[in-house]
Formats: structure tokens, C-alpha cells, sequence
């Protein structure tokens, strides 16, 4: 993904625990971009555990979630009297874990 992994925390922190659709539908209200494409992995993984697991849609909550360091790409910029400005770009690795919730009752 395309983000550095300090823009991704808070979206992450946010859904982090929660049912799958209740995550979607915060994410999907967030102003951020990423957000966005949180969701899309968040669906994903969750339409993993429904098809590949046999799980119920209904009762999946996010397990885990975290963002990790990936590659970063490393550009150079001009500056004045002769030097360069190092930029990184950063991205990161989106690993989502969802799980059924049992009924507690």
C-alpha cells in the first residue's frame, strides 16, 4: 500500500476489534483516503473467510490488524550549492486477521 505506516495507525486503531460491517461502515464515512483502501482489505479479507473457511459473514470481527514497513523508494532532489535532499518514499503491508465471534449468551 501506498502509505507510510504512521498515516495508517489511527485509521487502523479505529477499527481494530470491531464487527467486519460495523469496521466497513466507519471506514467508508473517514475523510481519508486510505481509509478507502483500508476498507478494500478489510473486505477482502473477510470475503476470504466466507468463501475459503466457510465462516458467517454475519459474526466475523477483525482479530487483528496492524500495518508493517515495506519497501521504501528512495528519490533525490537538487538543492543549493550542489547538495541533494534525500525523499522516502514510504509504503507499508496491511495484515488483517478476522475471526467468527462467539455468541455469549
Amino acid at each position: 500500500m501506498g502509505a507510510s505506516q504512521k498515516r495508517l495507525k489511527p485509521i487502523l486503531d479505529l477499527v481494530r476489534g470491531r464487527k467486519v460491517d460495523d469496521a466497513l461502515n466507519q471506514l467508508n464515512l473517514l475523510p481519508s483516503p486510505w481509509a478507502k483502501t483500508v476498507a478494500k482489505v478489510v473486505a477482502s479479507a473477510a470475503s476470504n473467510a466466507e468463501n475459503n473457511m466457510l465462516m458467517n459473514r454475519d459474526n466475523l470481527r477483525i482479530v487483528h490488524i496492524s500495518a508493517d514497513n515495506a519497501k521504501s523508494i528512495k528519490r533525490f532532489r537538487p538543492r543549493a550549492r550542489g547538495r541533494i535532499g534525500k525523499i522516502v518514499k514510504r509504503s507499508s503491508h496491511v495484515m488483517v486477521v478476522v475471526d467468527e465471534d462467539e455468541d455469549r449468551s
